[in-house]
């Protein structure tokens, strides 16, 4: 099984946000300010899919397709899809990419949405920013609400800037989703051999995973 649900990678994985070249869009702000487009890009978004999970009203299938668009307006989900793949972005042929992508999604979503359901909060709250450069901007957020008895910290890292922003990973407890994946992604393929169905494969049995056993 894949090891990016483990916990206890906090302080390494922190530090290797640094790492994490995306590419982005030109804005106007100086490294190290804040960017209030990207922060409001946040609060709205994240609070959308924080109130989905947090909304009683709806069946788990109705919950699944309103988190699964949800998500489609928060992330850039082609750009994680790639990055996750590390250097195996460029020996992967067209047809395994047609087979990953689907299923890297719906893992990808099911290992968000338990992250996210872990803390049963209901309110996401801004509460700084940081330019890293131009069009890449880490925005900080506290989840409140619900069970949870402390503010919870979630950041986020957006790419764009005026024209639209996406997110491209989220910082639970020190650790960066997106970088653990693709530590865990290319490794799996490294063991492998180079194998990218190998990875394929494992990503298709542990998306089909019952959720709490994730």
């Amino acid at each position: 099984m894949l090891q990016l649900n483990r916990r206890g990678l906090g302080a390494a994985l922190a530090a290797a946000v640094g790492l994490l070249t995306l590419g982005a869009a030109s804005t106007s702000q100086a490294q190290g300010t804040r960017d209030p487009g990207a922060e409001q890009f946040v609060q709205a978004s994240a609070q959308k899919v924080i109130g989905i999970l947090a909304d009683k009203s709806l069946s788990e299938t109705q919950k699944e397709a309103v988190f699964h668009r949800a998500i489609d307006e928060l992330a850039d989900v082609p750009k994680i899809t790639n990055f996750v793949l590390g250097k195996y972005a460029r020996s992967i042929t067209p047809e395994q990419k047609a087979r990953f992508t689907p299923t890297f999604r719906a893992y990808a979503e099911s290992v968000y949405r338990n992250r996210l359901d872990d803390y049963h909060g209901e309110v996401v709250k801004v509460t700084g920013s940081t330019v890293r450069k131009p069009g890449d901007v880490i925005v900080n957020t506290q989840i409140t609400g619900g069970q949870n008895a402390q503010p919870v910290d979630v950041a986020w890292r957006v790419l764009g800037g005026p024209a639209g922003w996406k997110a491209v990973d989220v910082q639970f407890k020190g650790v960066w989703l997106a970088i653990t994946q693709q530590q865990d992604f290319v490794s799996t393929i490294d063991n492998a051999h180079g194998n990218i169905d190998v990875l394929i494969a494992q990503l298709q049995r542990d998306a089909k995973r019952p959720l709490a056993k994730r």
